[in-house]
């Protein structure tokens, strides 16, 4: 059973306008607690015994709020330049281990994490990435695989009509640490940034086995102001 998680929760959520001017977003308020501790809850609730919280923007904002809880902690990513970097910077933290990998604005019930770890340590797959099916998924990043589940490519931010798959990353990943070495090896991309999706692009590239797994259940990107409106209702719902 997986016992580690990475949580990464750096930015400051650029597209909440004025509602991170003074907190970064994973701490904005989704019904009574910010929406990291809502994530951080139920990674605890699936058996995660440690997380690292990633932080960077108003870290101690974050620092805070979790200093008190058990299992938990934290590492600065002082250049934000992509999600491989931050991932990097939990590589000692993570050791040998399998790990979760999510992100500070994806709430969904702990099912998904556990389910998703447990993909990834009966499968003998080196990374599972979890999906939802969408109308096209030209906002995160399309996931191609094939009937048995078996991931082909993971193209991020792909324009808006060119997708030939419906399924969406859903920003939740189970990883074995072979990751870090391919972590070290991506080139920056077309973006300009070191993204996670470069490094399962080479593990697919080497026939190394890379799944999907399609959530459950209630699953929101809070990424937006009507997201986070939004948000309350589907926490309930998923409880």
């Amino acid at each position: 059973m997986i016992r580690k998680a990475i949580v990464l929760a750096a930015g400051r959520g650029t597209r909440m306008g004025d509602l991170t001017e003074e907190k970064p977003k994973p701490m904005l308020l989704v019904g009574d607690a910010p929406m990291l501790e809502h994530i951080v809850r139920r990674l605890q609730a699936s058996g995660i015994e440690e997380i690292l919280l990633v932080v960077g923007y108003r870290r101690e904002l974050v620092e805070a709020h979790f200093r008190s809880f058990p299992g938990i902690s934290f590492v600065v990513q002082e250049i934000v330049d992509g999600t491989a970097s931050a991932i990097r910077l939990g590589r000692s933290f993570i050791g040998d281990a399998n790990f979760i990998l999510t992100f500070g604005d994806i709430i969904t019930p702990a099912e998904n994490y556990a389910g998703i770890g447990a993909d990834l340590e009966t499968s003998g797959a080196f990374a599972v990435a979890g999906v939802k099916w969408v109308d096209d998924p030209w906002r995160g990043a399309a996931v191609y695989a094939d009937a048995m589940g078996r991931v082909s490519a993971i193209i991020e931010k792909p324009p808006l009509g060119t997708s030939t798959t419906n399924w969406n990353s859903a920003g939740l990943y189970a990883f074995r640490a072979e990751i870090f070495q391919e972590i070290e090896t991506i080139p920056r991309s077309s973006r300009g940034e070191y993204e996670i999706a470069s490094a399962v692009e080479q593990f697919i590239t080497k026939d190394h086995l890379v799944r999907m797994f399609e959530m459950q259940g209630a699953w929101r990107d809070v990424g937006r102001p009507e997201d986070l409106a939004a948000a309350p209702g589907e926490l309930l719902a998923s409880e």
